[in-house]
């Protein structure tokens, strides 16, 4: 799989987001603008934190992992699908809240938790692998006998689409979301900051020299490689017309709306000259 050449890297991108994370005012104020919550005295973010509590247990490492005080944060940003994002979620839970609480504190010293996820897909679907198309997916233990009974256990899991963007009523967040998605940072404020951090950031020569050494995770690589490899096979079964929407998103694995973003494209594109 080809990766991208170190000029065509995005905010958005493995590597320059968490380059651009390292700012602490900048994680702060993302973390502000998404899940409403302030972070004070932040400590400097920690970059890919590894935790890996038993030499016998799966580790994991984490995009960008904050804490002050009264609270941990950890903020991932997806650019393409993956497998049980919800497990994925649960288990970053567990671990954050290991690497928390030292040995022989109470329950009691948990600091409130949140877990953030930026998609630039839907990353949940119906039976039909229709995506359900909301911005933003909050999640929070209550009880299912009665809504209004809260576990309280102080632990949120957030989700946002950054494609749907234009559906998303707060200015600000939309602001944020669209750059994420498209790049353009328009004229927030906010997103042309991060914007010029990730053209300062392509001019610095030991960044360049870290991302050419940069290791990807070969599950990553190999998720990618097939999601292409569908995404190709799609756009063939949609140019030959033999099959219907759903029966390319069954044969493909893509979802619906992945296969209907490719048919608009597809219609977009210039006819070819004879």
């Amino acid at each position: 799989m080809k990766r991208k050449s170190f000029d065509e890297l995005t905010f958005a991108d493995d590597g320059m987001f968490q380059t651009v994370m390292k700012d602490p005012q900048i994680s702060a104020e993302l973390v502000e603008r998404l899940l409403g919550v302030r972070v004070k005295q932040v400590a400097y973010p920690e970059l890919e934190k590894a935790i890996e509590p038993y030499y016998t247990s799966h580790g994991m490492r984490l995009d960008v992992y904050l804490k002050d005080e009264n609270k941990v944060i950890d903020v991932e940003l997806q650019s393409y699908p993956q497998k049980a994002l919800g497990k994925r979620m649960r288990y970053y839970q567990s671990m954050v809240d290991c690497d928390s609480l030292m040995k022989g504190q109470p329950y009691t010293k948990l600091k409130e938790s949140y877990i953030l996820f930026i998609c630039k897909f839907d990353p949940f679907h119906d039976e039909n692998k229709k995506g359900y198309g909301l911005p933003r997916y909050t999640f929070k233990n209550i009880c299912s006998e009665n809504n209004s009974v809260n576990l309280d256990d102080k632990c949120l899991k957030a989700v946002y689409k950054a494609k749907a963007y234009e559906s998303v009523k707060d200015e600000k967040v939309r602001a944020l979301l669209r750059f994420i998605q498209t790049d353009e940072p328009g004229e927030d404020d906010f997103s042309r900051r991060l914007s010029e951090f990730v053209e300062k950031a392509k001019k610095n020569e030991k960044f360049r020299k870290e991302y050419a050494d940069m290791n990807l995770h070969d599950f990553d690589i190999m998720t990618e490689a097939a999601e292409q490899k569908a995404v190709e096979t799609a756009r063939n079964m949609l140019k030959l017309k033999v099959a219907t929407l759903e029966q390319i998103s069954q044969i493909t694995g893509l979802t619906q709306d992945q296969v209907l973003d490719l048919q608009k494209e597809l219609v977009a594109e210039p006819a070819p000259a004879n």
